[in-house]
């Protein structure tokens, strides 16, 4: 766990805020500070300290693996010993802790003598807010929903590494990226924003096994309107729309076409007037 220092810390929101979504930023904003239940290895919509992209409070991480064996009244005696001056929590409706899950939003009550907070289900046109719809959206391509639920653009982050180098020499040049922890959305091209120092650039964005050359799959990004790129150390990237799926073309001169069409529709659809 990554303690907090400032001990003054009266409320907290505690879960796993996977996806730092609509529903989280409401618990979020009823609490001074937040505490993150992480849950082992696996893909994540924002892993590990990257939940502190998007909130501007403290986070502390508690390792599952480390408190599971707590029993629900030791896990709030452990939020107690941690944070002395502890006055009021803030759970989702579906928050579970302690050994065996035996804790509920509803027994926080019973174990915790100061104020619990239980915040109702959100929903937004009609469907829950929850990582894993989120998770199923983006799985099946369904941006535009993914990101309204997350009430923000889905964004990974990875290190730039060596491509074929066709893309240059053959196509249009782009930048790879190998990421790591991410819940990738399905294979295609999109359109968004690839962000290097902090600068947005629009771009096309292609994710997937690259068909038409060596079947091996690839995350590359075009940067529309930029001939001379020079990735940073860490590169950004947001997936505002699916264009289309990917799919495996007869030659280089049809893929050629297609990715014309696909710099066209992502200018068109991110509002750059020429590329």
């Amino acid at each position: 766990m990554s303690h907090i220092i400032d001990n003054r810390i009266r409320s907290i929101a505690v879960g796993s805020f996977d996806g730092m979504h609509v529903a989280h930023r409401e618990l979020i904003a009823l609490a001074e500070a937040v505490a993150v239940i992480e849950r082992g290895r696996g893909l994540r919509l924002t892993p590990g300290y990257k939940r502190s992209f998007y909130c501007d409070k403290p986070l502390s991480f508690y390792l599952f693996e480390r408190i599971r064996h707590l029993r629900a009244e030791e896990f709030v005696a452990k939020l107690r010993e941690d944070f002395p001056l502890l006055e009021k929590i803030v759970v989702g409706y579906d928050f579970h802790f302690g050994k065996d899950r035996q804790g509920s939003a509803r027994t926080l009550e019973k174990d915790f003598d100061g104020e619990v907070v239980v915040v109702s289900e959100v929903a937004i046109d009609g469907t829950p807010v929850h990582a894993r719809t989120i998770r199923e959206l983006l799985a099946a391509g369904d941006l535009e929903r993914a990101n309204r639920l997350l009430g923000r653009y889905y964004a990974i982050d990875g290190e730039p590494i060596r491509g074929q180098g066709l893309g240059r020499r053959e196509f249009v040049p782009t930048i790879n990226l190998a990421v790591e922890e991410y819940q990738l959305p399905a294979e295609g091209v999109y359109a968004g924003h690839t962000i290097l120092e902090g600068k947005p650039y629009p771009s096309v964005i292609f994710l997937g096994h690259r068909r038409t050359t060596d079947g091996s799959f690839a995350l590359e990004t075009h940067l529309l309107g930029v001939k001379e790129i020079r990735p940073s150390a860490r590169i950004f990237l947001e997936f505002h729309r699916y264009l289309r799926p990917n799919r495996n073309f007869e030659s280089f001169e049809a893929l050629r076409h297609q990715i014309a069409a696909d710099i066209a529709e992502a200018a068109g659809v991110l509002g750059v007037e020429s590329v």
